[in-house]
């Protein structure tokens, strides 16, 4: 049954905007029902319109690692709110949190600032293929790098076909260019390069899929993709707006010791506001104007308010980074080692994985390595755990193909409600297959 949290409030929102959301992952289209509708939300924890709490397991999809509404950032955005929101112009912060990005992941030389990940996805593939003299882009199955035409590609195509578009407006000779492989399959992406090394401008990946579910890498393989993009002159890519300060202070790329040609980088580092960053070596960045021919601009790029809520969040992570992603990791290890044992007490068929303060689960008999394993998971169960967890407070995103995030406000008050939440909502799983079997 569809249960329905707000329905009036859904419904006037389904007057003015399409489909009552400005982005489909708020639809509870997947799980049935209506979206709940929040008003405001304090360090691990959201409040609905009714006033009703829920342990936060979404983060705004990545950036509350500090927790919701951290006094710092909160005190960032309030001064400079009160000194002017735009100017449309140069100033101080912009200098200042490239300088901190910078210094924070070395990899990154310069950076240039966006408005979202989407922007920065677009802009890396743009300096990759103007830095090569070539067209043609490999992705991931599975991986999502934003709404670029070039980039949103049916997760269907075969591993050596080319892409079709998964949307239409998108003309086919736009995704023609775009190769599609396997995420942590060497073989398939042999296989591409065998025919394609020589037209390849680029291959782009979440260095941990964020955004098929969690997907780890296997061991060695990022080192092996990395060795065999230098081999034939390839841009490696890094989508690290999820993982990006997320998994470690310096990022996936420094928790996997690989070093990309370009980072994409979006969530924490606009402390909550919206954001984009692209950032590689001076000469790959060089190339963007002004300094070069490649083309990009954006009015509210590098914006005060952003510039500033997410120098606050970085500060507040580079001063306390040991205590905090030493708290990330042990919470997210404890939470996932938990789910696991109460999973197996009930019977129930799970996968689970983490890294840092980001952690996933498939209901799957199976071990999840790719976007393939990931759909081939039980997801009408996924929908039933959802609407059981939520009526215990406890807000996971509406979908079996997102990620989860744990915060530095999560403690053991948190894991223990977590716990005893997913001991519930399994129990009344394993009953209610009893009485199916019966």
């Amino acid at each position: 049954m569809s249960i329905l949290y707000h329905p009036d409030r859904f419904q006037r929102a389904c007057r003015s905007i399409p489909g009552g959301v400005n982005s489909p992952v708020r639809a509870f289209s997947s799980v049935g029902g209506s979206p709940i509708f929040f008003k405001s939300a304090q360090g691990a924890y959201l409040l609905d319109i009714d006033n009703r709490q829920y342990l936060d397991y979404v983060g705004g999809f990545g950036p509350a690692i500090l927790g919701h509404s951290h006094p710092e950032v909160v005190a960032a955005c309030q001064a400079t709110a009160a000194t002017g929101m735009s100017f449309g112009a140069c100033h101080d912060n912009e200098a200042a949190i490239a300088e901190k990005i910078t210094q924070l992941m070395p990899n990154l030389e310069m950076v240039r600032l966006v408005n979202s990940g989407t922007e920065a996805a677009m802009t890396a593939l743009r300096i990759a293929r103007a830095a090569t003299g070539r067209n043609k882009i490999i992705k991931f199955t599975g991986g999502y790098h934003g709404h670029v035409d070039a980039l949103l590609v049916s997760a269907g195509s075969g591993a050596t076909t080319l892409g079709t578009p998964s949307s239409p407006g998108i003309p086919p000779q736009t995704t023609a260019h775009t190769l599609l492989v396997d995420f942590n399959d060497l073989d398939s992406l042999d296989a591409i390069l065998s025919t394609h090394s020589q037209d390849v401008a680029a291959v782009m990946l979440e260095p941990i899929c964020g955004n098929m579910g969690l997907v780890l890498p296997d061991p060695g393989f990022l080192s092996s993709l990395a060795t065999r993009c230098r081999k034939h002159n390839i841009l490696l890519i890094f989508d690290e707006v999820m993982t990006g300060f997320r998994v470690a202070l310096g990022g996936a790329q420094s928790l996997y010791d690989c070093t990309p040609d370009l980072t994409v980088l979006g969530k924490i580092i606009g402390g909550g506001l919206p954001v984009g960053a692209v950032g590689g070596k001076r000469d790959l960045m060089s190339l963007l104007a002004p300094t070069g021919p490649v083309y990009q601009a954006g009015t509210l790029s590098g914006n005060p308010m952003t510039c500033a809520a997410g120098l606050a969040t970085l500060n507040v992570l580079e001063r306390d980074h040991n205590h905090i992603y030493n708290h990330l990791s042990s919470f997210t290890r404890s939470l996932t080692q938990g789910i696991s044992t109460i999973a197996h007490r009930y019977g129930v068929a799970m996968q689970t994985q983490q890294a840092g303060g980001m952690f996933g689960f498939f209901f799957s008999s199976k071990p999840v390595r790719n976007y393939h394993d990931a759909c081939a998971s039980d997801t009408h169960i996924f929908s039933q755990f959802f609407h059981s967890m939520i009526a215990q407070g406890v807000y996971f995103a509406p979908s079996a193909f997102e990620a989860s995030f744990v915060s530095a406000c999560h403690s053991d008050v948190e894991l223990e409600h977590t716990l005893s939440a997913f001991d519930h909502t399994f129990c009344s799983l394993a009953s209610a297959k009893q009485t199916d079997i019966a």
